[in-house]
């Protein structure tokens, strides 16, 4: 299971094919450039014997899934077309809100506040939850009470954090959160673990060393399941509840 497919799936897909065959479902939160933008790139999509499932849950007509990834490989874009693929590939689509069978896994989705639409994930598998949040804004009137529901419990939360409070207001309608509005809401639905990801691309290394410190001590502790109660994701992270 991979959820979205920025330019990090690249190297993920190059280690995939060492085991292939493969079979694969990709989720989006939703699909502007930043989370589709490695899919082109993703080497199981071109390998015979592997099944890859693209699911989507926020578009509205006359979007589809499968037309979107098509015009993505569209000139001047790119140089070839989406039946350069040689594995199986399937487009899935579903209303954010739904729950989605997974064999042995429980998955609930939830709609998030973002132009165009986004979906929330949360996945259960043996008594552990995790809950993939990104790309959502404040409703403005406490914590969101859709992505609270959703993540009621969760061990995990991986949570937009493009902001800091302060920031929020210039950046106001782009479909952002805050590192800050994470810690309320992982605080209201009694997460265990927060996880700040979907880092502005203009703090440097220094700035997230600060939000790292600032939210560790507004979050202090460790969760049952022995991570911090709060982490700064970061480039080839492994969490193992």
């Amino acid at each position: 299971m991979i959820f979205d497919a920025g330019t990090g799936i690249r190297p993920l897909g190059l280690d995939l094919v060492r085991q292939s065959p493969v079979d694969i479902d990709i989720y989006f939160t939703h699909t502007h450039l930043d989370h589709i933008s490695g899919l082109v790139f993703f080497a199981p999509l071109f390998g015979n014997d592997n099944s890859v499932r693209l699911w989507a849950g926020h578009l509205e007509p006359p979007y589809r899934l499968k037309q979107v990834v098509s015009k993505l490989m569209q000139a001047p874009l790119y140089p070839v077309s989406l039946e350069v693929f040689r594995a199986q590939v399937e487009f899935r689509e579903f209303k954010s809100g739904q729950a989605l069978a997974c064999g042995d896994l429980a998955m609930r989705t939830a709609p998030l506040n973002h132009p165009n639409g986004a979906t929330g994930y949360r996945v259960e598998f043996r008594g552990k939850s995790i809950c993939y949040i990104t790309d959502t804004e404040h409703r403005g009137d406490g914590p969101d009470r859709t992505i609270v529901d959703l993540c009621r419990g969760a061990d995990i939360m991986i949570y937009d954090s493009s902001y800091t409070d302060a920031e929020y207001d210039r950046y106001r309608g782009w479909g952002h959160s805050t590192w800050q509005e994470g810690m309320r809401v992982a605080d209201a639905a009694g997460v265990g673990t927060l996880v700040l990801f979907h880092h502005d691309p203009s703090h440097d290394d220094a700035f997230m060393d600060g939000v790292a410190r600032d939210s560790a001590l507004a979050r202090p502790g460790t969760a049952s399941s022995g991570l911090p109660r709060v982490l700064v994701a970061h480039e080839g992270l492994t969490l193992s509840p």
